[in-house]
């Protein structure tokens, strides 16, 4: 529970209130994380369903420990009572897809679902649509997508951009999504984006919010350090970053707006060998 949206709710205070709120009409069990503070201020206020807690704390009921993340997969080993120590592999990349594994195995084994047959399942999942999703290589620049926005999300799909680039340059492009999320949150956005080894900041997305002046993607590029790049408009992008790209980089696009376009058309690009 990690302040966001503070546009529609005003506050932290209020936005944690919602999830509080939300809980009292679960009637069974409520499934939290062991290791996110705002869980656990969460926990405290939940007095009807039961709360299990997974993670990778020792305190979690329902824990992830020996984690390994290799390239596009990730394997550890669930504890849970009543249970033998089950390894688990993920066709996904990253320590938070093993935290959202950990909170799904708890929820199953609660409803009364059998472990093997459980780690089965996670083993089949291959990811969502603009999560680390994969849009192809070309002339040896793999390229990736994700909807990464907020500061924590973006920490995560850094952290699995690194293990899926074996070792390959780390090229990331970020378009900031609202100004009123730029505002609360851009230079910690450019300090999570400065893990990369080329950053280029594009312009904000503005989407429902009116442009405010003083708010400019220069706030997160300017937290991402002194060699951090500005790409200006995402219409032009995909040129930019095929002048900036070369054989061997791993590209990510990150940002909930229209960036999620500028992977296929650098791809295209890499293909038509252009230019112009």
């Amino acid at each position: 529970i990690d302040a966001d949206h503070l546009d529609t709710w005003g506050s932290v205070e209020a936005y944690e209130a919602a999830f509080a709120q939300f809980a009292t009409t679960v009637e069974d069990f409520v499934v939290v994380s062991a290791d996110d503070p705002g869980c656990g201020r969460l926990v405290e206020q939940i007095t009807g369903p039961r709360v299990i807690t997974a993670g990778f704390a020792a305190s979690a009921e329902v824990r992830a420990v020996n984690i390994a993340v290799v390239g596009s997969r990730t394997t550890f080993t669930v504890q849970a009572p009543g249970c033998e120590q089950t390894e688990v592999e993920l066709a996904v990349p990253g320590r938070h897809y093993v935290a959202d594994a950990v909170l799904a195995l708890a929820a199953g084994l609660e409803l009364g679902f059998d472990l093997t047959g459980l780690t089965a399942g996670l083993a089949r999942f291959t990811g969502a649509a603009r999560r680390m999703e994969p849009k192809g290589e070309v002339a040896g620049v793999r390229v990736v997508d994700s909807y990464a926005h907020h500061p924590t999300e973006i920490a995560a799909d850094l952290a699995a951009a690194r293990s899926m680039a074996e070792g390959r340059r780390l090229v990331v492009a970020f378009q900031p999504h609202l100004v009123s999320r730029t505002r609360l949150f851009g230079p910690q956005m450019g300090a999570e984006l400065s893990a990369a080894d080329v950053v280029v900041v594009a312009d904000i997305y503005v989407a429902r919010e009116t442009p405010d002046p003083s708010v400019t993607a220069e706030l997160v590029r300017a937290g991402a350090g002194p060699n951090a790049l500005s790409g200006g408009p995402v219409a032009n992008l995909a040129q930019y970053l095929h002048d900036l790209v070369r054989p061997g980089d791993f590209v990510l696009t990150l940002g909930a707006g229209d960036i999620t376009e500028v992977g296929p058309a650098l791809l295209e690009l890499l293909e038509s060998g252009t230019n112009e």
